[in-house]
């Protein structure tokens, strides 16, 4: 199967309509859970952004994997499940917010904001280069995780981890 992975950061899960709350209508994320998988029962081992993402990436717990906190050093090095879906023939795709130092390994193509990431016209190191987008950074990214699954090998399943900066603070809209 083809996978989509959407993180987006500090969003509570009230937030979305598919979990039964009234806060907000989000009929597009309704429909992939519908069609997709809806996470029922997860919880995180660390609450810290950084830390939390290290751990989806590898499935060990933080004091394994290294990444015990936002400042800490991750070891792109160690086994992650996309490097394992790349050596089964997906092409694997991370856009957007990671906030770990370093070229992302296990990704055919990478293009994630510096640290916290700017809101408008925000760097990204896109594939081991730096540059600056003009625009808004949930635009971009959605812009970019768009064409990178349009221009991939339609023959080939592919995994994408759409990362969004919003809504961390500082709230910009």
């Amino acid at each position: 199967p083809n996978i989509v992975y959407i993180m987006s950061d500090d969003h509570a899960y009230q937030a979305v309509s598919a979990y039964g709350y009234g806060l907000n209508k989000t009929p597009n994320i309704d429909r992939l859970a519908k069609e997709g998988l809806l996470f029922k029962r997860a919880s995180v081992t660390n609450s810290l952004c950084a830390p939390s993402r290290a751990v989806l990436l590898t499935g060990k717990h933080s004091f394994i994997n290294g990444k015990i906190d936002n400042e800490a050093k991750f070891d792109w090095s160690q086994a992650n499940f996309a490097k394992i879906l790349q050596a089964n023939g997906y092409q694997t795709a991370l856009i957007g917010k990671i906030h770990m130092d370093g070229i992302p390994a296990g990704f055919d193509h990478s293009a994630v904001l510096i640290n916290q990431g700017e809101y408008y016209n925000p760097n990204f190191i896109i594939n081991g280069k730096k540059e600056q987008l003009k625009g808004y950074v949930s635009d971009l990214t959605t812009d970019m995780v768009l064409q990178w699954i349009g221009d991939r090998d339609p023959e080939t399943p592919f995994c994408v981890l759409y990362h969004q900066k919003a809504p961390h603070r500082e709230w910009l809209p």
